[in-house]
């Protein structure tokens, strides 16, 4: 038998800033439409610096109320990633604006399908001129780059603040299924588009979507392999099992209806997910 695959991937996630003050009104947007106030959303970010986000208790509503509802930390992540598209010079003004459009992006999304919405269903629905669409995007690709960029950017650093101080092993691994699957409980319209949306996306762009993927799964792998290098876990491939966590994670976002006809809630989700890893992985 061949011996399991190893993994080491995740690295540490960078250090964010504080939120920037309010900014005002995005640049193009009509004034009766101006961008939303920072409120809680589907699309709400993570502060990687806000500390262990995950309770000790490990429950959904211990981890919303726990969670800096910063977005100006992934917007102003996005934007730096997006210099040479977006040609709005105020970072704030840009950041108001990147917030609108992804918001806006994924409910015409989730009500119409992305490939039935057009720029001008866009500017209805977030309030921009099309003058002021133009100056963040120049097309639709450009529009599911930034969709991308933000789940995935959201996703891998939340995962990585929320494990870093965890005990390796059994904690870490549960940390880090609780994480994923409470994000994808609070932004399900970016989940589900990422997952529906992968195989209509230009090929760069697929390419792209497919690497963000697996530096996801990367990090459950290296959470995995840790867990069997320290004695926590018995030999196995972290490979597939990082890949069958990643299965099983997927099955809640991707069939909410299923579990709601069985009364399945999140948290009794979560917590099956993670006694089922750790009765297969248990040391003999």
């Amino acid at each position: 038998m061949n011996p399991p695959v190893k993994c080491r991937h995740a690295g540490t996630p960078p250090t964010s800033r504080a939120a920037t003050a309010r900014a005002s009104a995005p640049h193009g947007a009509r004034p009766h439409d101006a961008a939303p106030p920072h409120a809680p959303s589907h699309d709400a970010a993570c502060s990687p610096t806000a500390g262990r986000l995950v309770p000790r208790n490990l429950d959904f509503e211990s981890f919303q109320a726990a969670l800096s509802l910063s977005r100006d930390d992934i917007y102003r992540a996005l934007l730096q990633e997006n210099q040479g598209h977006i040609r709005i010079k105020k970072p704030a003004v840009a950041i108001r604006g990147l917030s609108s459009i992804v918001q806006a992006t994924l409910r015409l999304a989730a009500s119409k399908g992305f490939h039935a919405m057009s720029l001008r269903d866009l500017c209805a629905e977030s309030g921009f001129s099309i003058g002021g669409i133009y100056a963040y995007i120049k097309n639709k690709d450009d529009l599911i780059h930034l969709i991308q960029d933000h789940g995935f950017l959201l996703t891998r650093r939340t995962l990585l603040a929320q494990t870093r101080d965890a005990a390796p092993g059994t904690q870490k691994l549960r940390h880090a299924v609780c994480t994923h699957l409470f994000l994808s409980e609070m932004m399900p319209d970016w989940f589900s588009f990422s997952f529906m949306e992968a195989r209509n996306l230009p090929p760069a762009e697929k390419r792209k979507a497919v690497n963000a993927a697996r530096q996801i799964e990367n990090i459950f792998c290296d959470i995995l392999q840790e867990g069997i290098d320290i004695g926590a876990f018995r030999p196995v491939s972290a490979r597939l099992f990082a890949s069958l966590t990643k299965a099983l994670m997927q099955d809640w976002y991707l069939k909410r209806n299923k579990y709601r006809r069985q009364e399945i809630d999140v948290d009794t989700y979560a917590q099956t997910v993670c006694e089922l890893l750790e009765a297969s992985l248990r040391p003999d």
